[in-house]
This record gives structure tokens, C-alpha cells and sequence, in this order.
């Protein structure tokens, strides 16, 4: 396939973004020649003027922080899992030139988290209460937890993932950011905070051994949090984890043929060891 097709990842900060190498490395692998794949620097408030003036050879948009609820309002149609979260990480157009807003995070998020071991029961504690955070309440409906605590740096941003938690069906408590230490003894961490918040709970967490430590971020890598949980015993999950599994979601979404995963994986490998 040669038709000459975009697609990029938007978001602020965005130049650590590992998402073009995986995505050419797909289409490379898939002989889609045509097709390209960039990073674009964009707040949230940007983003609607920006989509808004993308041309026709615009195939998709990986959406990462911090635009990811405003994501939602230029999409003409959402994807019911999109909805129930409130976040969006996709967009793709359809023909009649409208976008379509899906979040490929949570399925990528349950398949990380499952590949680690985590089984329905499971007590869930989420730091942060952002876009990621939002899709990370609903993974752990989907993995039929038995209750998750999210813990942010508002108590009112924290309130406001209920309405997630309840579209999911799993029980939810918040809590206030200054007692986040002594929320981490649950049998999944997930955390979503921006780069360096979590830093300060490497040193006072109490970690479980054998719990599941999954941080979104991956760069730097390992972060201080993800470096503590480690030497502690626990179960580690890396936002390469997750970078590459939604990304995968998002490829087809975008192409319409199968993801060459192996490929794609590969060359996220590489790029890291590199």
C-alpha cells in the first residue's frame, strides 16, 4: 500500500515520545510505504484547533498527556469504553472526514496487568486522577477488582473518577495524596502521575512482595518508584508495557490491517537499548 497517509502522537511534553518508532516499525513490517508517523507539541487547549486543521491524508492521532479527556469533544462519535471513561488516547477519521475517539489504554492496561499475574479479587490503588488514571480504574473493572483506592493530589479530582468506577462496576474509595504512603500495600499499584511526583514514595512506600507495580511512565526508566517496588520483590510493569500494547490497538485502528506486533516490538526494544 503506497497512498500517502500521516499519523502522529500529540501531547505536552512530547519529544521523549517513543510512539514513531513503533508505529514505522509496524508500518515497515506491514509494507504500508506510504504512511508516516510524527510527534506534535500540543497542550490540551490546542488540541481542537489543531485537529481541526489537519488535511484529508490524516489517518489517526495517538493522544498521551495532557489532552486526553479533550480528546473527547472533537470526536463526532465515541467508542462506549471512551465514554465510560471520560479519556480518549485515539482518534481516527473516517471517510466522511469526522473523527472517531477510542481509548485503547484500558485493553492494554488489562492485558500488561494479566501477562503480570493479577487475578479478579485483586485490591487496586491508582495514583493520580488524570486521563491515564481514568483508564486504569476501568482495567481494573474489567479484571473484577475488589475494590481500587485512587489517591491524588485533589481530593476533588480524586471524586471525580467515581462516576468511571461506577460505569465499571468496582467498588471505590479516594484518598488525600499526603497519605498515599500507606496506600501501597495493595496487590496493584498503578501509577499515572507526571514524571518526579511519585519520586518522594520510593523512599517511605512499605511495598508487599509480590505485588504488581505497574508506572506508566518510561522515561526515565526505572523511575525511583518502580526502582524501590523492585528491590522490595514486587512484580514490575513499565510504560513500555503499555506504550507498546495500546499502540498496537491504535495501528489497526488507524491502518485497518493487523498489527506486526513482533516487529513493532523489536523495534521498542531496540530503540530503549539503544
Amino acid at each position: 500500500m503506497t497512498t500517502a497517509r500521516r499519523a502522529g502522537v500529540l501531547g505536552k511534553p512530547i519529544a521523549h515520545s517513543l510512539s514513531p518508532v513503533i508505529h514505522h516499525a509496524g508500518y515497515a513490517a506491514a509494507g504500508l510505504t506510504g504512511w508516516s508517523y510524527t510527534r506534535i507539541e500540543c497542550a490540551a487547549t490546542e488540541l481542537p484547533g489543531l485537529v481541526a486543521g489537519l488535511g484529508p491524508e490524516w489517518a489517526g492521532l495517538s493522544v498521551t498527556m495532557p489532552g486526553k479527556e479533550a480528546a473527547l469533544a472533537v470526536a463526532a462519535e465515541v467508542s462506549p469504553v471512551a465514554a465510560a471513561v471520560g479519556a480518549a488516547n485515539t482518534l481516527v477519521r473516517r471517510p466522511d472526514g469526522s473523527w472517531y475517539a477510542d481509548n485503547t489504554d484500558v485493553v492494554g492496561m488489562v492485558e500488561v496487568l494479566t501477562e503480570a499475574g493479577v487475578r479478579p479479587g485483586a485490591t487496586v490503588t491508582v495514583l493520580g486522577a488524570g486521563g491515564t488514571a481514568r483508564a486504569a480504574v476501568a482495567a481494573a473493572g474489567r479484571l473484577s477488582a475488589r475494590e481500587v483506592t485512587v489517591v491524588a493530589r485533589r481530593m476533588a479530582a480524586a471524586e471525580e473518577m467515581r462516576p468511571v468506577a461506577g460505569a465499571v462496576g468496582v467498588p471505590m474509595r479516594a484518598a488525600a495524596w499526603d497519605d498515599a504512603a500507606t496506600q501501597l500495600d495493595a496487590d496493584v499499584v498503578i501509577a499515572t502521575v507526571p514524571k518526579g511526583v511519585a519520586d518522594p514514595l520510593a523512599a517511605t512506600a512499605a511495598w508487599r512482595p509480590g505485588s504488581v507495580i505497574f508506572d506508566a511512565l518510561y522515561d526515565p526508566w526505572p523511575t525511583p518508584l518502580a526502582a524501590s517496588a523492585q528491590a522490595a520483590g514486587c512484580r514490575i510493569v513499565s510504560g513500555l508495557d503499555l506504550l507498546l500494547a495500546q499502540a498496537v490497538g491504535q495501528f489497526e485502528h488507524f491502518t485497518g490491517v493487523a498489527a506486526p506486533r513482533a516487529a513493532m516490538a523489536a523495534a521498542l526494544a531496540a530503540a530503549r537499548a539503544g
